[in-house]
């Protein structure tokens, strides 16, 4: 059973339908989309942490900016799922959200071939 308590901030590259998908869910989703497309990652990673949000990304460069920089975060859940359908990444993440969501919470998490890696 998915919980709405978390609250997400989703990058430009994840899709328009996953965030319509999470909204339609009940959950707390702010977009970068509408901030600042070109916004830093630096600074997504800021919001995030400000706002207390779980960063929604595939972008594989918030790896180093979350261990290499030891940038601050409350979250961060990367999509490797180059090639998927916007359909196909909203049914991974019903299911990131279904079986893991409360182990999920704070962590940097990396979805790749049927598979995630929590840290």
């Amino acid at each position: 059973m998915i919980s709405i308590e978390l609250k997400f901030i989703v990058d430009v590259g994840v899709s328009n339908k996953v965030e319509n998908w999470l909204a339609a869910q009940g959950f707390d989703v702010v977009n970068v989309r509408d901030i600042d497309p070109r916004l830093p990652d630096h600074e997504i990673a800021k919001i995030a942490t400000k706002e207390n949000r779980m960063v929604i990304t595939m972008d594989k460069d918030f790896g180093e900016l979350v261990y290499r920089t030891n940038a601050t975060h409350t979250g961060v859940l990367l999509l490797r799922l180059d090639g998927y359908s916007s359909q196909e990444k909203v049914n991974v993440l019903k299911r990131i959200l279904e079986e893991h969501q409360d182990k999920i919470v704070g962590k940097f998490c990396v979805y790749k071939d049927n598979n995630l890696r929590i840290r």
